[in-house]
């Protein structure tokens, strides 16, 4: 999902071992550590913080354009979803026939996508975000960050990535060498009783010589630079900013159910479903800390 392409994890993946998770509580954050939070409280969107991207933007055979809309891009109130803290952000999908774009693509759907390029970026430290997202195939939310360049030089990592298989996220790296189909990338796979319809944290520690990657504060995967410099430069100790999205269909969501009609990757049920409006991707919260001894 970066602004020049991705094809994020699309070969078979690896498998993680992981206990069960509960649903989470918030954790508290640690006083005086934190670099940027958001806990969309405010009834509207903080435009300080965040960006909203428009509809001439285009990758991987999405089959939505994104949209700044009320419609695609909610702030719901104290109460509006169950086990929330407080309020959320709603990244909705809306059916639009015909939507035509600037750059004459049509597309049926319109959705949210939002990121905190030139507003806020950091290096080292951990990044978090308590999510729920929707049982339904096809789906392509996504919680990441993504290095200011040209792609894939700038670097890329996918804190989270869901495509309608509800038992499963999945996370992975591309740079300069190890872009597209990339060898660093792991599924999370939730025991029974948990799936990605509850709230769960997601997080990635940034360090000078590897990430983490964990679900509820579990470690689900770890990146070493030797592992990254095994197949090319280690980018990860420059700046990169936050982004949310949610995207329909398209490349990673075909290559997992392949499914091609009514659309790449997304079948007719899940349309329906968006058609009735009762599809969203769920954000209680997004949190940036400083790296532990700074």
């Amino acid at each position: 999902m970066p602004r020049i392409a991705k094809w994020a994890a699309i070969a078979v993946l690896p498998l993680c071992g992981c206990q069960t998770m509960a649903d989470p509580a918030p954790p508290a954050s640690s006083s005086g550590s934190t670099l940027f939070a958001d806990e969309f409280n405010a009834g509207a969107l903080d435009r300080s913080k965040w960006n909203v991207e428009g509809p001439a933007f285009w990758v991987n055979n999405e089959q939505q354009a994104y949209v700044d809309a009320p419609e695609t891009i909610q702030m719901l109130p104290e109460g509006s979803v169950e086990g929330a803290d407080g309020g959320v952000l709603a990244l909705k999908p809306v059916f639009r026939e015909g939507y035509k774009t600037p750059t004459g693509r049509t597309a049926d759907f319109i959705s949210g996508r939002i990121d905190t390029s030139e507003k806020f970026a950091f290096t080292y430290g951990t990044a978090s975000a308590r999510i729920k997202m929707p049982d339904a195939v096809g789906v392509w939310p996504a919680f990441w960050l993504l290095g200011y360049g040209e792609w894939p030089g700038s670097g890329e990592t996918d804190i989270m990535e869901y495509v309608g298989e509800k038992g499963w996220t999945a996370v992975a790296m591309h740079g300069p060498g190890y872009s597209g189909e990339t060898p660093l990338v792991n599924r999370f796979y939730f025991d029974d009783g948990t799936d990605v319809t509850s709230w769960h944290v997601y997080s990635v520690d940034r360090s000078p010589d590897e990430l983490v990657f964990k679900v509820d504060g579990r470690p689900t995967y770890r990146v070493t630079r030797a592992m990254v410099e095994h197949y090319g430069k280690w980018v990860y100790d420059r700046p990169q900013y936050v982004i949310l999205n949610f995207a329909l269909g398209g490349v990673y969501p075909s290559k997992v159910n392949g499914i091609e009609e009514p659309y790449s990757g997304l079948p007719q049920a899940t349309v329906s479903r968006i058609q009735r409006g009762d599809i969203a991707m769920y954000v209680d919260w997004v949190r940036v800390e400083k790296a532990v001894g700074e």
